[in-house]
């Protein structure tokens, strides 16, 4: 798939204007993160929105958070592949919709505030095993050998190759080895859990970008808009969000920062300009 250009002078690259509630926004990305859509791939960024039909995609030590209009955050860990489906005409009021964890692990948590019965028709399908969720909080991961749901907290219906299973004991999981029966039900151990769910959480001095995050990354600075160019392709094919933010460098000259932005401060800054540096070979730097 081949790279979108949104023009040099344009800071925020996906800006299609919105005159209906969004069905989902990313909220939070640990790159490299990208979003698939109509057969066009673009790096991830914080604020894009999420809509039916598209898939969300992360890499290598990467995460990344969407906030559904209904309030509940669905989290992707890394190497995950997400696709979205929703046609709901109020998302905020009446969600329908279905998500699809094609590889990696997620956790579906809904806000406490929002848990309004009937506000909510979701089913969140893990490799080859379904779950239709009401108020609910739970994570699950499909593998190369096996899918598996495990129930945090509500009640879940898991159906799975015409058979059901009903859900409501906390830290229970549901296990579906690939061409064989599904395992009983069991019972999953606090230490185990918090292994799982660390592979969907960003911590702080994990080097990721959310709203409002007033810190940036300086990738490159050129003298050219081609000068330029070469290193926000280079960035945003390796899944990495970048900008370009021209700057006045006396009469009639200009330069072109290739920047990073929305980090929280200057420490996830400094873990964003050493990863992307070791994998791409900038000599990046934290900017306000």
């Amino acid at each position: 798939m081949r790279n979108v250009r949104c023009g040099l002078l344009t800071l925020f690259y996906f800006c299609a204007p919105a005159f209906a509630i969004p069905h989902a926004v990313v909220e939070t990305v640990q790159m490299p993160a990208w979003l698939d859509r109509a057969g066009l791939s673009q790096p991830l960024a914080v604020g894009m929105e999420v809509k039916n039909g598209d898939r969300v995609r992360t890499g290598k030590g990467a995460r990344a958070y969407l906030k559904l209009a209904e309030g509940s955050t669905v989290k992707l860990g890394e190497d995950a592949a997400l696709g979205f489906y929703s046609l709901s005409l109020n998302p905020d009021r009446a969600f329908k919709g279905a998500l699809d964890v094609l590889t990696g692990a997620f956790r579906f948590t809904t806000d406490a505030l929002r848990r309004t019965p009937g506000s909510r028709d979701l089913s969140i399908r893990v490799g080859t095993a379904t779950a239709g969720i009401r108020g609910t909080d739970l994570w699950g991961k499909s593998e190369a050998q096996r899918d598996l749901i495990l129930l945090i907290e509500g009640k879940i219906v898991v159906r799975h190759a015409g058979e059901t299973a009903e859900m409501e004991q906390p830290l229970t999981v549901f296990v579906a080895p690939k061409n064989a029966a599904p395992l009983p039900v069991a019972t999953v151990a606090a230490e185990q859990f918090r292994v799982w769910a660390r592979e969907t959480e960003v911590l702080a001095g994990d080097g990721a970008t959310r709203r409002g995050g007033q810190w940036k990354v300086l990738l490159a600075s050129a003298g050219s808009e081609k000068e330029a160019l070469l290193a926000y392709d280079k960035a945003r094919a390796a899944g990495y969000a970048a900008q370009i933010r021209p700057r006045a460098a006396g009469e009639k000259q200009w330069r072109y920062e290739v920047l990073l932005a929305q980090l929280p401060s200057e420490q996830e800054a400094l873990v964003v300009a050493k990863k992307v540096g070791a994998e791409l070979g900038f000599e990046a730097a934290p900017t306000r």
